[in-house]
């Protein structure tokens, strides 16, 4: 089977790109889910639809879409022990080897004058960071990338590593994506203030 790349982008600079030739030249099959799948979609690059992996669909206005076990399980199973890979096994979950994600503009959103809080609130991730933290945290078996600034680096790793990326540069990514995630939970709660 094709490794498996999760894409789920606000920021969609050069996803397409990176979709490509994750495709084309490193077997990639692509997940993704709403507008990064569309784009990915009219691209001409064969993307499955994570509602359609998970079988189960984007509800509450798209609040949850991939908050689901065949989505966090590939994320999150530990490669080495043979328990995960059994786990994985009797739930029909493949791993997940990147995640590509970004955040929905928060910051961005908030500081638009007139603002209220139910609109801000609408711009506070939850899967996105639940992703993001998920494959920092498994980092030894899989890369994560929160910004398209690392798409080249990525693919470059993959050139010169016959297709794999090295510990140390999969360590940094998640270093990268903790930071984001911090850093955007503390400015979530600006929106609650007085």
């Amino acid at each position: 089977m094709a490794r498996l790349a999760l894409l789920s982008v606000s920021d969609k600079a050069g996803i397409i790109e990176l979709a490509r030739e994750l495709v084309e030249a490193f077997d990639f099959t692509l997940l993704s889910s709403g507008g990064t799948a569309k784009t990915l979609q009219m691209a001409g690059l064969p993307v499955t639809k994570v509602s359609e992996y998970t079988g189960a669909p984007e509800i509450l206005g798209g609040r949850v879409k991939t908050l689901h076990p065949r989505i966090h399980g590939g994320i999150l199973a530990r490669r080495n022990l043979d328990e995960d890979l059994a786990d994985l096994a009797a739930n029909d979950i493949a791993p997940i080897d990147l995640v590509a994600v970004n955040l929905y503009p928060f910051v961005a959103t908030i500081a638009k004058p007139g603002i209220t809080p139910a609109e801000a609130i609408e711009q506070i991730d939850i899967g996105g960071p639940a992703l993001l933290r998920a494959a920092a945290k498994n980092y030894a078996h899989l890369a994560v990338l929160c910004h398209p600034g690392q798409y080249e680096a990525y693919l470059e790793q993959l050139r010169l590593n016959q297709g794999e990326t090295t510990l140390s540069f999969r360590q940094s990514c998640a270093q990268a994506a903790f930071a984001l995630t911090t850093a955007y939970d503390l400015r979530s709660p600006t929106i609650l203030l007085p």
